[in-house]
């Protein structure tokens, strides 16, 4: 089985050390990039993840900068991340942000849970179905430079 990159983009620095602590301790990704606000989320998929997309996106949806569901428009509309597995992991229980991320192509909205265990579980199960059951698309030919 070979682990894949995840891009986590939170700037709740509690939410982020229970996260990395649950994707390390159930060993479900080989590198977890941290993004902890919107524009450096953009920079990092640009960049670090030019050339191998992560194998999924865990994106908090309340972000300094530019919010979650800004950057998640943004991934939409972009060729090269077009069809990359995108997760909202957010304590938001608003409606209009739940609708909002589907309208916008999100694969899937996950309500934070507040309970320490599991928080843990959610995470483990999130990082398991994406990082290591999904099939992600095949990539889109890059354009010849």
């Amino acid at each position: 089985m070979k682990l894949r990159r995840i891009l986590l983009v939170e700037d709740n620095e509690k939410d982020l050390e229970l996260t990395l602590s649950a994707l390390e301790q159930y060993h479900l990704a080989n590198a977890v990039e941290v993004a902890r606000d919107g524009a450096e989320a953009l920079h990092v998929l640009a960049t670090k993840f030019a050339d191998e997309p992560p194998a999924v996106v865990l994106l908090d949806l309340k972000l300094p900068k530019v919010d979650g569901l800004e950057v998640l428009k943004r991934i939409r509309s972009e060729p090269s991340t077009r069809h990359l597995p995108v997760a909202v992991l957010t304590s938001s229980r608003e409606e209009t942000d739940l609708v909002r991320s589907y309208q916008l192509g999100v694969n899937a909205f996950v309500v934070k849970p507040v309970d320490f265990q599991q928080f843990i579980a959610t995470v483990r199960d999130l990082g398991f179905f994406w990082a290591v059951l999904n099939e992600p698309p095949p990539r889109p030919p890059q354009p010849a430079v």
